[in-house]
């Protein structure tokens, strides 16, 4: 994608036939061959003296320490922050690590990596009021051009509001020998899409949530830049990962347009959180996010699919009642040290209570071909699994360590994460939550 096609995304507000002002204030990307000797010019163009530039001690090696230098010998005045843990978790006690020693002076911080150093940089940025960079080293989730942050919070995974970058940059030849496995799981970040674009015209029609059709068709040539090189990733060709890079850069504008992240992320990255505040629980990160969200797009798909198969009468049937007090001691187990967060959400929320649960079944049902319609035209999983699997990528959540307890857990609650509606509380609203949470299990 040329700097010409770029500009189309960026630069200020734009008027959309949602009715609302679209903005994104991301003033450059630019991924191609020999970046790096371009970064004194870029950052001399925004007049920067003091520059804090934030690694781990992987990206640091790749390119974090080479920067430091560069930038040094060109006269610019360079801070270093190289974080050495074996799995970096952004929590309370690493955003705490960057606030103490980031510089005073710093006047703006670059972001040497991907995923978690990403959300962090970001994140710190927007609550220091300091201009923001990411220099990306792997095309392994689509959060670089988004303006929140997932981070975990009293062992609860949320989204945080957070500063978008005012440069994205990408050198294609540190970006095509990242490993296979970050390669992938960008891949799988976007192959989620699926779903939660589902997902999201379905909350527009029965909960009356905001939806941008312009939005989601700019998610939907995200998920086609993707798909469409998918063949070419093994082999590490430089016009797939430019374009694998273009995908999830513009899933993120996406994001910075409606101003969270529902434009990429629903059912599926429900499941994806679960399984990762589990792992956190238990001592590990875990496989990657991507990975977690394309494995989770193949089980929702599933469900999606099954769920057509069985076609139920929406309104029909006894009506169940929601016993507030049972499902808190579920959710207790569920989600150990993180449950109070998830109960007071449900508690504010009120979207399992019994007169919620009905209207959503009476919208359901005057709104099922449209539904139906949706699940048509959905992959089917198999497809989504011959994807991964083209890429040596897990397709299953046994492959990533996550058993049947907590497989059958993710399906039951991860929906009680955000008030968010999507596959797993339709499946919740008609009864079909537990049946489904054990089909998946004996497949």
């Amino acid at each position: 994608m040329n700097k010409r096609t770029w500009d189309t995304y960026l630069y200020g507000k734009k008027e959309c036939s949602c009715g609302r002002h679209h903005d994104c204030t991301i003033e450059k990307i630019l991924i191609e061959e020999g970046i790096f000797s371009k970064l004194p010019a870029l950052l001399k163009e925004y007049d920067y003296r003091n520059i804090c530039i934030i690694s781990d001690k992987n990206t640091d090696k790749i390119a974090g320490g080479q920067i430091c230098t560069d930038l040094v010998k060109a006269g610019f005045s360079c801070q270093k922050i190289v974080f050495r843990d074996e799995e970096l978790i952004p929590d309370e006690r690493t955003i705490g690590t960057l606030l103490i020693e980031i510089d005073p002076r710093c006047q703006l911080i670059l972001a040497v990596g991907s995923g978690t150093i990403n959300d962090l940089c970001k994140f710190v940025s927007f609550k220091m009021h300091l201009d923001f960079w990411v220099i990306a080293t792997s095309p392994s989730m689509d959060g670089y051009a988004s303006n929140v942050a997932p981070l975990i919070v009293n062992h609860a995974k949320s989204t945080y509001e957070a500063c978008l970058p005012k440069v994205i940059l990408g050198d294609l030849d540190i970006l095509c020998q990242a490993p296979l496995e970050m390669i992938a799981a960008g891949v799988g970040d976007i192959l989620g899409k699926y779903v939660c674009l589902t997902d999201w015209k379905m909350a527009h029609r029965i909960t009356g949530e905001y939806y941008c059709g312009e939005v989601a068709s700019l998610v939907r040539t995200s998920i086609q830049k993707v798909t469409a090189n998918v063949d070419k990733v093994v082999s590490r060709e430089k016009e797939a990962i430019s374009a694998i890079m273009e995908g999830l850069i513009l899933s993120g504008i996406a994001m910075s347009y409606v101003g969270n992240s529902r434009p990429a992320s629903g059912s599926e990255h429900h499941l994806a959180h679960y399984w990762e505040m589990v792992s956190l629980l238990q001592g590990s990160h875990g496989a990657l996010h991507g990975t977690k969200v394309g494995i989770a797009a193949v089980l929702s798909l599933r469900m999606y699919k099954k769920l057509r198969e069985i076609k139920p009468d929406f309104t029909a049937g006894e009506q169940r009642h929601f016993d507030l007090e049972t499902w808190k001691g579920d959710i207790r187990k569920a989600y150990g040290p993180a449950a109070d967060g998830v109960i007071a959400l449900e508690e504010e929320a009120d979207k399992n209570q019994d007169s919620n649960v009905r209207e959503c079944q009476e919208r359901l049902e005057q709104y099922q071909e449209e539904l139906w319609g949706l699940i048509d035209d959905l992959p089917e999983a198999e497809m989504i699994e011959q994807i991964l699997i083209s890429m040596n990528a897990p397709y299953h959540p046994s492959q990533i360590g996550v058993d049947k307890e907590t497989l059958r857990n993710s399906i039951l609650y991860a929906k009680d994460l955000r008030n968010r509606f999507g596959l797993l509380q339709i499946l919740f609203d008609v009864g079909l939550l537990e049946q489904m949470a054990d089909e998946m299990i004996g497949e």
